[in-house]
């Protein structure tokens, strides 16, 4: 360990002194709804071909134990821009819509807040699903005057910079936002009633068309690259992309190209959509000192024709269990890559990590110290980012979250569910009484001889079910995971998925 913090000072050291770009820049790539199986480094059993992550792959680090905080698109946003599990959030299920107001506190640390702190300019280009306050949205969805500037919207979250849209594709309204204010204001309603490519029927912007969204967005995101780049101040750039989510859009160019259908396709677009920004940062002339994280929110959705694709060859969530909405780990294992040329050498970081964690890794790039109030469940990844070698865990433990609210804890081999259910969508629902009455109220899998959770040996473990049980009880009860003084959660306390507390 040592001599992995000598490196790490190294590296600081090494930032502090370089003549022009005194910090790196940073892009956060995200993706929506891609699983760990659709990039071909991560499953050579793949029946994609993701050319330009692959070689993102080869010349980066690559975490091949990645995972979100919980396995909906929401959850991992809010995780990834405050570095706090979702679940400590108002928001304790599920997942915002459309019109639902900000979920981030106006007074919480945000990852665009602490760099700006810290010297960058910072901007947000893409799929928000945050929320914010549409103008008069108290008086119904119907009577929002689009003509107005939306309040508590990223600008106000330490974004310098906005452009994108508030839910998912698939959910109304569609109208950009820049910098508060919609481009445009709705000139009709629209809906696509398509197996793969359907949307929900709302008001549409003038200038949004469905089809064009993710083009647009990453046209947008290399001109801000550019621009950038002539500046001596460092940059910020978070791309929450839209896809490979419903609606599934690929435009003709991509059409067929995968073989296996129009996911398939999409996220063939979706690679080729990071080639254009790895360009884009290529040309800016400062590959070098650029920071660039690819990952996704959560796993592959059944929505995305799961069955049809593995009838093809094709697992999209790879050998693991489950899919989206999951607390097993189809839903929240995803591909995660980090290209630094400057910084890092390519190696794989084989322990587990966490979104939350890119909050305290990017403030300790910058030499920040995170106060007790922020990124209460991040861990900083520095360490195992510049060491070739493998090193100690950095995490003691890691929880995901399903769409349900339920909730599993990893530690080493060992995960924990703390249900007898999926806490999702896949069987056995957390629905399906019938088949939940046979079952151990909890699971417990060796993640390393049983990756797809396929034995429950909760029964034969006791010892191991209760240490991790009181270890997430403590997580809970303290508001963190991660040293420091105890917090607060959001919300109520406790909230009724908090029932195995109680046993």
């Amino acid at each position: 360990m040592k001599n992995v913090f000598l490196a790490t000072a190294a590296i600081l050291s090494l930032l502090s002194c370089t003549e022009k770009q005194k910090q790196p820049n940073i892009i956060f790539i995200l993706a929506d709804d891609m699983g760990y199986g659709d990039v071909s480094y991560f499953d050579n059993n793949s029946k994609l071909k993701t050319e330009n992550l692959d070689r993102m792959a080869q010349e980066g680090v690559v975490f091949t134990d990645a995972h979100s905080s919980s396995s909906v698109s929401t959850p991992p946003r809010y995780g990834i821009l405050t570095g706090r599990y979702n679940w400590r959030s108002t928001l304790k299920d599920n997942v915002l819509y459309g019109y639902d107001k900000a979920l981030i506190p106006a007074d919480r640390e945000t990852m665009a807040s602490m760099l700006r702190k810290q010297g960058y300019t910072t901007a947000g280009i893409g799929k928000w699903h945050l929320g914010w306050d549409w103008d008069n949205i108290d008086a119904g969805k119907d009577k929002v005057d689009f003509s107005k500037p939306v309040q508590n919207g990223p600008t106000t979250r330490g974004f310098d910079y906005f452009y994108g849209f508030c839910g998912s594709l698939d959910m109304a309204p569609y109208v950009y936002i820049e910098n508060d204010m919609p481009t445009s204001l709705p000139d009709r309603e629209t809906v696509n009633e398509g197996k793969y490519s359907w949307w929900r029927k709302g008001p549409t912007g003038a200038d949004f068309v469905h089809e064009e969204v993710l083009p647009n967005l990453v046209d947008r995101a290399c001109n801000y690259i550019k621009e950038k780049a002539k500046a001596d101040q460092p940059y910020f750039l978070y791309l929450p992309l839209p896809a490979p989510h419903t609606p599934i859009l690929p435009t003709e160019e991509f059409r067929g190209k995968s073989g296996i259908g129009e996911y398939g396709d999409f996220v063939l677009m979706v690679d080729a959509m990071v080639g254009k920004v790895l360009q884009a940062v290529k040309e800016s002339g400062e590959d070098g000192n650029t920071i660039v994280v690819f990952t996704t929110d959560n796993g592959c959705s059944p929505a995305a024709g799961i069955k049809e694709m593995e009838a093809q060859g094709h697992r999209p969530n790879s050998i693991y269990r489950g899919h989206k909405a999951d607390l097993f780990d189809g839903g929240h294992r995803i591909p995660c890559i980090l290209r630094w040329p400057e910084g890092t050498k390519p190696h794989e970081v084989r322990q587990t990590v966490c979104l939350t964690d890119f909050y305290a890794t990017f403030a300790a790039i910058n030499g920040y110290k995170l106060m007790d109030s922020e990124g209460e469940d991040s861990y900083n990844l520095l360490p195992a980012i510049v060491s070739e070698t493998e090193i100690d865990p950095i995490r003691e433990a890691t929880v995901h979250h399903s769409i349900d609210g339920q909730f599993t804890i990893r530690q080493g081999d060992w995960k924990l569910l703390l249900s007898a259910s999926s806490g999702g969508w896949s069987a056995p629902t957390p629905t399906d009484t019938l088949a939940l009455d046979s079952l151990p109220p909890i699971q417990l899998y060796n993640m390393k001889d049983d990756p797809s959770e396929t034995t429950n040996v909760e029964a034969e473990h006791p010892e191991i079910v209760s240490r991790l049980r009181a270890l997430m009880a403590k997580y809970v009860r303290e508001g963190r995971s991660t040293p420091g003084a105890p917090q607060k959660n959001d919300g109520e306390y406790p909230w009724k998925e908090l029932d195995w507390m109680k046993e």
